[in-house]
């Protein structure tokens, strides 16, 4: 698509206050392909004060009517589905196959979740003499991450809509060109002008004057938990609301009596998906002793094919990184069974999917979220110490559970602490809430429970 020199507010594109540019850089050939306005805190201003302007008749806005939009929001998804993949392909560098099943397919889902919820959530309830109302929280300010440009952009935009919400979005500068095209299914569902604005730029710069405006009541974040503490920081001072989803570094535990072939070869899977850029990837498998080498040894046929089907990370500097943390393990002494630092490719900001066996709790790459396709291998003695392991990080965002049977692993399951885990495999459930624990996160995203963050109560007695 061709990209908009300009902001989108109050139902129009508008001319950018500056005419500073953002770069937009396909990763899989370093070509730039595209420039966006680099937004100034003039620009957060103009689109918040376009969202206050349009809250009153949006939050009255009746449910059902809500819904429709929304609902004409999903059907625009789904036309533009096709463009939607291409160009988060362009910008993120994900492989065409997985842009489609998951980058365009996963926000219709969100979506159409959305549409039908807003439609029966009960936004009021007897409770004894009283009534209660549910009701919007005001002018969100969302601030998006380029993992899953797309899906992220949805899951905050959909329920603060839901709630009768406006709404200014702040996406990431590496994939600006899916936020634009969203822009755009917006304006075509017929969305009153100013319920939902879009403004390009730098998070020092943009993201920063939108979650500090006095106009915003709630700023929803995802990325990462240093930014995240800024934000709650911003935001606590002026004691507004936040919605965070920050780091995750999940465990991915394999009990004694689990299928091993089939765990470690999902659990590989996992971490590889999206070239390791995804907050709740399993990166640390945790293997009983008895069965750790055979372990390894799958979980290095496993990498060994992913070679040439994951795309490049999303950045020179994000590949630096990845590479700087696989270095960091071969210093600390973890044993290297594949991968490792060199460039499988000329061009692009690749990494070779890497695995890490003789791993320890204290380690570097065992503690710190590394976004790329690195897996570490560790060993735990019996349950308590595997308990003690997987719960040993600042994170809880996800994870996963392997047993003979679902309730061997539910029951250890339960002893995680993190907002979110896969049972033998369980498939992701975009109604079930999703969103992390101790410094991974606070509120959840997602159904009901993602809805709910948008709104807040009111009680009349009578």
């Amino acid at each position: 698509m061709k990209a908009h020199d300009g902001m989108y507010i109050a139902g129009a594109w508008r001319p950018a206050a500056t005419r500073d540019t953002i770069p937009v850089v396909d990763p899989a050939d370093e070509q730039v392909i595209a420039h966006v306005p680099a937004g100034t805190a003039d620009d957060v201003d103009a689109a918040v004060r376009a969202a206050r302007a349009a809250l009153p008749a949006w939050s009255a806005t009746p449910p059902a009517e809500r819904a429709a939009r929304i609902g004409a929001v999903r059907d625009g998804l789904v036309a533009r589905k096709d463009e939607i993949a291409a160009t988060v392909t362009a910008e993120l560098g994900a492989p065409p196959a997985f842009s489609q099943a998951v980058h365009a397919a996963l926000p219709i889902l969100v979506a159409g979740s959305y549409a039908d919820l807003t439609a029966t959530y009960p936004f009021e309830e007897r409770v004894g003499n009283s009534t209660v109302h549910a009701e919007p929280v005001g002018v969100v300010g969302a601030i998006t991450p380029w993992n899953y440009p797309l899906h992220q952009i949805v899951a905050k935009v959909a329920p603060a809509l839901a709630a009768g919400c406006t709404v200014v979005l702040k996406p990431a500068e590496h994939t600006p060109l899916t936020a634009q095209l969203f822009a755009e299914i917006v304006h075509d569902a017929g969305l009153p002008a100013g319920v939902f604005n879009l403004v390009t730029g730098l998070g020092p710069v943009a993201g920063q004057a939108l979650a500090g405006h006095d106009g915003v009541d709630l700023v929803s974040f995802t990325g990462s938990t240093a930014v995240g503490k800024q934000i709650g920081a911003v935001a606590g001072a002026a004691v507004k609301r936040v919605a965070l989803e920050l780091g995750g570094k999940s465990a991915n535990v394999i009990l004694p009596s689990a299928d091993l072939a089939r765990a470690v070869n999902v659990g590989v899977a996992n971490v590889m998906a999206n070239s390791g850029q995804t907050c709740s990837a399993w990166t640390r498998m945790l293997v009983h002793t008895s069965r750790y080498e055979e372990a390894v040894e799958l979980a290095a046929a496993a990498a060994a094919k992913y070679g040439d089907r994951i795309g490049p990370v999303v950045s020179e500097r994000q590949r630096a990184r990845v590479r700087g943390y696989i270095q960091r393990g071969v210093e600390e002494g973890a044993r290297l069974v594949t991968g490792g630092t060199d460039a499988p490719r000329a061009h692009g900001y690749y990494v070779r999917p890497t695995v890490f066996a003789d791993v320890t709790p204290d380690m570097t790459i065992a503690q710190e979220e590394i976004f790329g396709p690195v897996v570490s291998l560790l060993r735990y003695e019996d349950e308590d110490d595997a308990e003690a392991i997987a719960n040993g990080t600042v994170y809880g965002l996800a994870g996963a559970v392997w047993a003979g049977d679902d309730a061997e692993a539910a029951a250890f399951a339960r002893r995680l602490r993190t907002g979110q885990v896969d049972i033998n495999g369980g498939r992701f459930n975009p109604l079930a809430p999703f969103g992390g624990w101790k410094q991974s996160g606070v509120g959840r995203e997602l159904g009901a429970h993602g809805l709910a963050e948008y709104l807040q109560t009111k009680s009349l007695q009578f």
